[in-house]
């Protein structure tokens, strides 16, 4: 289970409310700019493992162990896409600093939120720009010859809408954030198993 926050305020709550800074800045940065800056994501990133290294073993610290897993567990899937030119490399980044303030739990529970942000908002921009049926006309095109062992290519095309992954992201992190406070109800039920 993801844990509860309590008062007064533990290591854990400093973690996450330096965690929601940066994620208010870097929705900010996402709808500015389209990127998450270095200058934001590096020094958050050793911000959380300092964090995490010396208040490890207070009520509420992962430990920098944790923080480190945490950090692999948010990094890693998102390096992938980054490199296959799905995301940007801010978007990385962030996710490495959601891991290592809230362990791998944490990071887990914040893709599953995040991707789902980002689907709600791409079927948004899709139906808007009323082009539902081209782009999954692309995307099935793709997946099929992907399936058959050819180089299918990016199924992307200049008129592709974009949507802020980060800030989608940054709405996943925000409900994980709140149902945290809030007891973890549903966060918990998913790592009741672990």
């Amino acid at each position: 289970m993801l844990g509860t926050l309590t008062w007064p305020l533990d290591a854990r709550a400093g973690a996450l409310a330096l965690l929601g800074v940066v994620l208010v800045l870097a929705s900010w940065a996402d709808l500015r700019t389209g990127k998450i800056p270095n200058v934001l994501t590096y020094p958050a990133f050793l911000a959380a493992l300092a964090w995490q290294a010396a208040l490890a073993g207070q009520d509420g610290a992962i430990g920098l162990g944790e923080a480190l897993l945490g950090a692999a567990v948010g990094f890693v899937p998102l390096l992938l896409a980054w490199k296959a030119g799905g995301i940007g490399g801010g978007d990385a980044k962030l996710m490495a600093v959601v891991g290592a303030l809230g362990g791998w739990r944490f990071a887990v529970a914040v893709l599953f939120f995040g991707f789902a942000a980002a689907a709600v908002m791409a079927l948004v921009v899709m139906l808007r720009r009323r082009i539902v049926k081209q782009t999954l006309g692309r995307i099935w095109q793709f997946l099929w010859l992907a399936a058959g062992g050819v180089e299918p290519g990016d199924p992307a095309t200049a008129t592709s809408p974009v949507i802020p992954f980060g800030l989608a992201l940054c709405i996943g992190a925000a409900v994980v954030l709140a149902d945290e406070l809030l007891g973890g109800s549903i966060t918990g039920a998913v790592f009741r198993s672990y």
